[in-house]
């Protein structure tokens, strides 16, 4: 099974934290740590390395998300600059949580610190205490997050940006700096057929989660996908490419195979070097 076109990321350990996937030195890891990775990660080729938003989490949903997510723009923002090539992802960005001006301003300044590496995940968010939280509306989520996709497409990369939607409508304001790719990359994330059809008609790329790969060719088969579409699928399983270097070239391979352009994969460890030991014999297969 071949491998050859594929491109790798990582799911960031540290800055996200998963209930029966984390490992117990993360625990009390530093900036330094997550330094280290994206330094080698980057030194070794892979594609992007990401960052999820969450603002707080109700306590009960610890046994299902966990309660750890780093903000990522702070994040980012330190790895911008122990990095050359390597590629920031946000996975996701909850669109509903911020106006897209905001999000032009904040996320256009990282692009600019990182030398044009931003790709904006986004998704449309599905936990209501959250929303509530900080008293941004839920019910209207989807078309809301919508608007705001096409808003940021016209913003990102404008000085000046004009737009007229349902929800958002901004003109004669310029934001400084914005972001400095002419295009940057949006992926649209999320678990549904919905989010797909959101990444197809409005975004460059589809990031999903907890959808099986067979489930996501089976979606993917309903659409004819835009050239130069990314679909980031995740290799199933913890990969072990020390100990199981076979099984983890077939696992990626299995993703691309199922349709994914870029694999994203999560390393078995049980401490920082362990992880940079598996980071270097999976760039090695």
């Amino acid at each position: 099974m071949s491998t050859s076109a594929a491109k790798l990321s990582i799911s960031t350990p540290v800055v996200t934290m998963f209930p029966g996937v984390s490992a117990d030195w993360e625990i009390d890891a530093t900036i330094e740590d997550v330094a280290k990775i994206a330094e080698a990660a980057d030194r070794l080729g892979y594609h992007h390395l990401t960052c999820s938003e969450h603002i707080a989490l109700p306590a009960g949903e610890q046994g299902r998300r966990g309660t750890r997510y780093w903000d990522p723009l702070a994040t980012f923002g330190y790895l911008a600059a122990r990095t050359q090539r390597i590629r920031l992802a946000t996975n996701v960005l909850v669109l509903g949580y911020h106006h897209p001006l905001e999000i032009a301003k904040r996320y256009g300044t990282l692009d600019k610190v990182s030398n044009g590496r931003l790709i904006l995940g986004v998704g449309v968010g599905s936990l209501r205490e959250e929303f509530e939280l900080i008293g941004a509306p839920f019910e209207d989520r989807g078309p809301r997050g919508d608007d705001a996709l096409r808003a940021l497409r016209v913003a990102l990369s404008a000085p000046e940006p004009t737009y007229r939607g349902e929800y958002y409508s901004f003109g004669g304001m310029v934001v400084d700096p914005c972001a400095v790719q002419e295009h940057v990359p949006i992926w649209v994330g999320g678990r549904t057929l919905r989010s797909l059809r959101r990444a197809v008609t409005l975004a460059d790329g589809w990031t999903p989660f907890s959808v099986s790969l067979e489930q996501a060719r089976k979606w993917l088969s309903r659409f004819e996908l835009p050239p130069g579409f990314e679909v980031v699928l995740g290799a199933p399983g913890r990969l072990d490419p020390l100990d199981e270097p076979d099984r983890a070239r077939h696992l990626i391979g299995e993703a691309i195979e199922y349709g994914a352009t870029t694999v994203g994969v999560t390393l078995a460890h049980t401490s920082l070097q362990h992880y940079l030991d598996n980071l270097q014999a999976l760039a090695d297969l």
